[in-house]
């Protein structure tokens, strides 16, 4: 396995991080098998976990806490905050209160006394982004995070977030983590840019584009709505959406590339995203042991610039042919209360 430095961190992680998402009651039940599958990655070589507190409310964190009693020095740990955690008022978002309660709540699940990554899982409007900024820096003086960064933020938020920073003297963002794969590849014109030009880390996710690029899905097959990630977004699965025939009909190209090489679609789709230069690491979220040893089979592949160009040419630079999660979206195009005036202010007379 090979190794890369987060971002300005000093913290060399894995170009393969292993996320926790599927460890979870609508996942992965079994605590013991996922204690196996986090030690088999382990001792793969990874070295670099990625959960968050809203992963089945907890059940993820207690059982990455289990996986690691006795391994946590060798592992760069990554949890997230913001989603909402239980039922009433200000038990999630991105204010100074909450994350207060939640980093508890997190360090008590993972067992351990230090995360080394805090992400802030999602913008959150309401809360001016100096609050949130401040509260992490103390955290990060009182040596309950080693660094902190964010997830799924546009790219002139990362831009606000590190002017304030460095107005306010404050810690900075130090990572980012975006949705990114072969199907979604937005993120390229201008958020991986910004990640550059501040030096920081990007450890990408649903390098799989949600399912999409498993190979399970292909063009003039059924499709079962009633199983499986169909369930959660059935609206990305249904073959008689223009859009949806578009995805499988790069799919069945990127299959034939993938044949070319003597790979599989998974092992491609991940390997493109490492090759990026702004990428520090993939997150692979198997569920079950034999999803991640396949996805581990690949990680020697390299792409060169003839596969590459190829991939280009079935999905342009820069091109989304879905959208992976709308908060990845800037709210300037996602909430239609921000593009129009009051009825009666709409009138030039």
């Amino acid at each position: 396995m090979r190794y890369r430095t987060l971002g300005g961190t000093g913290m060399e992680v894995s170009v393969y991080c292993l996320g926790t998402m599927m460890f979870q009651a609508v996942g992965n039940s079994d605590h013991d098998d996922c204690v196996r599958i986090i030690h088999t990655a382990l001792d793969q070589g990874i070295n670099f976990v990625d959960t968050a507190d809203m992963y089945g409310q907890g059940e993820s964190e207690q059982i990455v806490g289990k996986a690691l009693r006795g391994r946590r020095d060798d592992v760069v740990l990554a949890t997230k905050v913001h989603f909402p955690m239980g039922e009433g008022r200000n038990r999630g978002g991105n204010s100074r209160r909450w994350i207060i309660k939640a980093v508890e709540d997190s360090l008590r699940r993972l067992d351990t006394d230090w995360i080394d990554l805090y992400q802030v899982h999602r913008p959150d409007p309401s809360t001016d982004i100096e609050e949130t900024l401040s509260v992490l820096s103390d955290l990060v003086h009182q040596g309950k995070i080693r660094a902190f960064g964010c997830s799924t933020f546009p790219a002139e938020e990362i831009v606000e977030a590190q002017h304030v920073s460095e107005r306010r003297s404050l810690g900075r963002f130090r990572t980012e983590q975006p949705p990114y794969s072969i199907l979604a590849r937005g993120i390229e014109a201008a958020l991986l840019p910004v990640c550059q030009r501040y030096g920081m880390g990007v450890l990408v996710w649903s390098p799989l584009a949600f399912g999409f690029l498993t190979g399970r899905y292909r063009r003039n097959q059924p499709v079962d709505l009633a199983t499986g990630r169909p369930t959660i977004r059935p609206e990305l699965f249904d073959p008689t959406n223009p859009e949806n025939a578009r995805k499988l009909d790069a799919v069945e190209q990127l299959i034939e590339v993938a044949e070319t090489l003597g790979c599989s679609l998974p092992q491609l789709a991940v390997a493109f995203t490492v090759a990026h230069p702004a990428v520090t690491s993939a997150i692979i979220g198997p569920r079950t042991g034999q999803q991640l040893e396949d996805l581990l089979k690949g990680s020697a592949l390299t792409l060169d610039d003839a596969t590459l160009d190829r991939i280009d040419e079935i999905v342009p630079p820069g091109t989304n042919l879905f959208t992976p999660n709308a908060a990845s979206s800037p709210r300037a195009l996602t909430d239609p209360a921000l593009r129009r005036r009051p009825l009666a202010e709409r009138a030039a007379d």
